[in-house]
């Protein structure tokens, strides 16, 4: 029996401009439960502007916003109760302490669980700061208190922009097993950008690729990484031959015919003579043979263009 798993969020069609200059256009986007986006763009793409949207502290130009199923601004308000952000800079009190900060939060969203601190607290990795007033952190501290404040209500979507921003390898980490585990074992949906790109590709599931404000490209993990998995591209008058060949003369099975009959060899990357030679002595006539896949970051430019700059 195929397990249904609904919409989380959906947008169609929407828009934000500021003086008839568009920070989002026409951004149509579908979000579905227990999965990691990651939104990826160059600074002034959009990102932060859909975010503000989603979490009802800004309002669209035109296009529509529905949330677990719902629309309209009344139900929107009532539904973004399910919402847990990060958007910008952490809402963080700098004259009182990390669970001082989390109680007043906790406070003003009516949740009565106090025992939620100390747990959030330890779940994000300050624990042990005390009395230590925010004001006195770093970056990195302040950015796990802005993720444990988000964290307070349970949400159910959360909206993450830059939230390792100042933290160092072993904090970056540290927030992508924490991502992970959310998503994993209370199948929370997670909007997260980052300008760390290869982060991204150790914690997402699904990318949303945004430019101008526009979406460029909407694609998974495993289709991200078809793009980006280098191989070697052939193309030939005879593929059944080739993959005949392939299997009996070069021992592989690490190759995929794609749907226009062109086949991607994963294997003998750093020995291709081997195979042009392997193909010769095997009478097939090769019209393409070339390296092909990118990193990460070539990926992104070659989807905006331009530099790196995300």
């Amino acid at each position: 029996m195929n397990i249904l798993i609904k919409n989380v969020l959906k947008t169609n069609k929407l828009t934000k401009s500021y003086n008839n200059i568009y920070a989002i256009n026409d951004v149509s986007i579908s979000l579905k439960e227990g999965r990691i986006y990651g939104l990826i763009g160059r600074n002034g793409a959009g990102k932060t502007t859909l975010m503000r949207l989603v979490a009802g502290l800004s309002f669209p130009t035109k296009g529509d916003i529905e949330l677990f199923g719902y629309t309209g601004r009344k139900a929107l308000e009532v539904e973004r109760k399910r919402l847990g952000c990060l958007i910008e800079y952490p809402s963080v009190v700098g004259n009182m302490t990390a669970k001082e900060n989390l109680k007043l939060h906790r406070i003003i969203r009516g949740i009565p669980n106090q025992e939620i601190e100390d747990e959030m607290l330890n779940f994000v990795g300050l624990g042990e700061v005390g009395k230590k007033k925010a004001k006195d952190f770093s970056l990195g501290m302040k950015q796990r208190l802005g993720i444990a404040i988000a964290l307070l209500n349970n949400p159910e979507l959360l909206i993450l922009d830059e939230p390792t921003n100042g933290l160092d390898p072993l904090g970056v980490a540290d927030i992508r097993r924490l991502l992970k585990k959310l998503c994993e074992e209370k199948n929370m949906t997670i909007l997260i950008s980052s300008h760390n790109l290869p982060e991204l590709y150790q914690t997402a599931t699904d990318y949303i690729i945004l430019d101008k404000g526009e979406v460029k490209k909407i694609l998974t993990l495993s289709e991200l990484e078809e793009c980006c998995n280098q191989h070697i591209l052939i193309s030939c008058e005879q593929p059944e031959l080739l993959a005949s060949v392939l299997e009996t003369k070069l021992n592989t099975t690490n190759y995929k015919v794609m749907p226009n009959k062109d086949i991607k060899l994963y294997d003998y990357l750093d020995s291709k003579e081997t195979v042009s030679k392997v193909l010769i002595e095997n009478n097939i006539v090769v019209t393409k043979f070339k390296d092909e896949g990118d990193t990460l970051e070539d990926f992104f430019i070659s989807i905006v263009g331009g530099a790196s700059n995300v």
